[in-house]
């Protein structure tokens, strides 16, 4: 992906305050984290925090890591893409200081 259209794709995914949100968990966590933890978390439903969830990934601001099987379903875990965690501007957006 072009600079310009990783800028564009991160600019997408921190213009949703809940993204922004569950992306500043991700960061904060530093490991690789489930829908529904952070749903938990962020006090909301399970379905709302995977499809966002997901559309972070479909923007390059999230990896999926790891699947898991769980009670006849799939747990899906992700983390941080290294666009995001080494981007100052988005860590910046994100509500984090340099330094």
């Amino acid at each position: 992906m072009a600079k310009h259209a990783e800028d564009d794709a991160l600019l997408k995914a921190l213009g949703h305050p809940l993204r922004k949100w569950l992306l500043r968990l991700c960061v904060e966590e530093g490991e690789q984290l489930s829908p529904k933890e952070l749903a938990l978390v962020m006090r909301q439903s399970l379905s709302t925090v995977s499809y966002h969830a997901r559309k972070l990934r479909e923007l390059g601001a999230l990896d999926l890591v790891h699947e898991e099987p769980v009670r006849g379903s799939v747990a899906h875990f992700y983390k941080p893409t290294d666009l995001v965690t080494k981007t100052p501007w988005v860590l910046a957006a994100l509500g984090f200081k340099e330094g």
